[in-house]
């Protein structure tokens, strides 16, 4: 009598069964950041605008505190993009500045990624610190 040799589908299986456990880790593994995207017509035809990740991940979105650090993380980096590209503080534009811009469509997915955000679990290590891309002096500057 022949027996069947199983190892091939077994191996198959196993295989399977990793790849199911391994996708939500890969899925943790995503930046969390949001992208600020500064535009302004003041500068070089090379250039039209600038972007900079905000990291969060340092950050319990589900905590009111840690959303308004990331708000005051996103307006900087406005201001500080929209800077590079030439905008001043005194501009006033019949359209939307460049900040005001970048800040809203910033905010947007700010908004959205707050709704949905879930507490931070016992498990949850901080991640590092985010580095702004602004001067140190800039949060005590523009509250």
């Amino acid at each position: 009598m022949n027996i069947p040799d199983f190892r091939p589908v077994r191996s198959l299986c196993i295989g399977a069964a990793i790849a199911v456990t391994a996708t939500p880790a890969l899925a943790q593994n995503a930046p969390e950041e949001i992208i600020v995207s500064g535009r302004y017509g003041k500068v070089p035809d090379s250039v039209q605008s600038l972007s900079q990740a905000v990291s969060y991940a340092d950050l319990d979105l589900s905590k009111e505190s840690d959303r308004k650090v990331l708000r005051q993380r996103v307006n900087l980096t406005a201001r500080f993009l929209c800077e590079k590209l030439g905008e001043s503080d005194t501009a006033s534009p019949p359209v939307p500045s460049c900040r005001d811009a970048a800040t809203a469509d910033a905010m947007k997915r700010v908004g959205t990624l707050e709704e949905g955000f879930a507490p931070r679990g016992t498990t949850w290590v901080r991640g590092p610190s985010w580095k702004a891309p602004y001067p140190e002096d800039w949060p005590k500057k523009y509250p």
